[in-house]
């Protein structure tokens, strides 16, 4: 299988609303913007030490997860991305601001949308090969994968779809981060759907570790998961590994995918 190669990522920066983003987990507390700024910006450093070209959007106060640039789009190849429409109502207009970005790097006729009544959140979407694997979750509906899958289809890619019961989204609890190997925990441990990877099995203590970023070689995970970081360092077949501290995005149910969109 053909390892995906990035040359650029998009970004945006955290807003001071930020603090006001949507969580399942407020036993966590408030995110402090100026934390999570730092935070963002080491992110972007460190994909700018890979060698990779990054784009920063400005914080749009209006949009208190705007920073979450993976959830309104997803990008399938150098000819097409797709715009979603997030199943939190909320998040709507941030559609707009990334199709703006999007059309610096894609002509207008090879971004396409997905319509009410579908929806999807591009923290659902899982790219395997020519496979992507969706989430039916609260935020993302039969309606808007099969949406997905029409648009894809011509790029020769399919689409699996993956049941969800207790996670916000897919990639909360499952990661392809090349090699065959799968970071799983949680309700997808079991799941005959992942039979074929190498699965790399997380507790339940440390599922947010499961959420890592496969860079051109390298694997990103998040600060403060040693299970998960002794795990990753005995895999062979990589560069390098690389640990970023996301504990202020973890308050308001973000990770390392959500904060990125890579292509």
């Amino acid at each position: 299988m053909k390892k995906p190669i990035y040359k650029q990522f998009i970004f945006k920066k955290p807003s001071r609303s930020l603090i006001d983003g949507i969580t399942m987990n407020p036993q966590y507390g408030k995110p402090v913007y100026e934390t999570a700024v730092q935070q963002h910006g080491e992110y972007v450093k460190a994909i700018q030490n890979l060698g990779i070209k990054t784009h920063v959007l400005e914080p749009n106060e209006q949009y208190p997860d705007s920073c979450f640039v993976e959830d309104p789009a997803v990008i399938v190849s150098k000819k097409l991305a797709i715009l979603t429409n997030p199943g939190t109502s909320s998040r709507n207009g941030e559609v707009f601001q990334i199709y703006e970005a999007l059309r610096e790097h894609f002509k207008p006729s090879q971004i396409k949308t997905i319509t009410f009544p579908g929806t999807m959140d591009g923290g659902d979407v899982m790219e395997v090969g020519d496979t992507f694997y969706i989430g039916v979750s609260a935020r993302t509906n039969k309606e808007g994968i099969k949406q997905f899958a029409s648009y894809v289809k011509a790029e020769g890619k399919k689409v699996v779809s993956v049941p969800l019961h207790e996670y916000l989204h897919l990639k909360t609890g499952v990661n392809y981060i090349e090699n065959n190997n799968l970071l799983i925990t949680g309700e997808f441990v079991g799941n005959p759907i992942f039979d074929k990877f190498n699965q790399i099995v997380v507790s339940k203590e440390e599922e947010y570790g499961a959420n890592c970023v496969y860079v051109n070689g390298y694997l990103i995970m998040p600060k403060g998961y040693p299970e998960v970081q002794n795990k990753l360092e005995k895999l062979k077949g990589y560069k390098g590994l690389i640990i970023l501290d996301t504990s202020e995005f973890k308050k308001i149910d973000g990770g390392l995918t959500c904060l990125s969109l890579r292509f």
